[in-house]
């Protein structure tokens, strides 16, 4: 009797322990999708600021021109 008393407690004890808790379901996370803007060369534009450059030097030398003699 001691025997078949120690084999349902061993039975009850580790099937108690295998199904705790259920299955282990992982799954994987998806990768981020990776956007790339298109580059851009700021709100004037590689054209404007080479004319904005180009009128500064301009004005610059006509303010800097001593055509008067004194």
């Amino acid at each position: 009797m001691k025997k078949f008393a120690f084999a349902a407690l061993a039975t009850a004890l580790t099937a108690s322990t295998a199904f705790a808790g259920g299955p282990v379901i992982v799954e994987e996370e998806p990768a981020p999708a990776v956007v790339v803007a298109p580059a851009s060369s700021g709100s004037l534009g590689g054209g404007a600021a080479l004319a904005a450059l180009a009128g500064i030097v301009v004005v610059a030398a006509l303010a800097s021109n001593d055509s008067g003699s004194h």
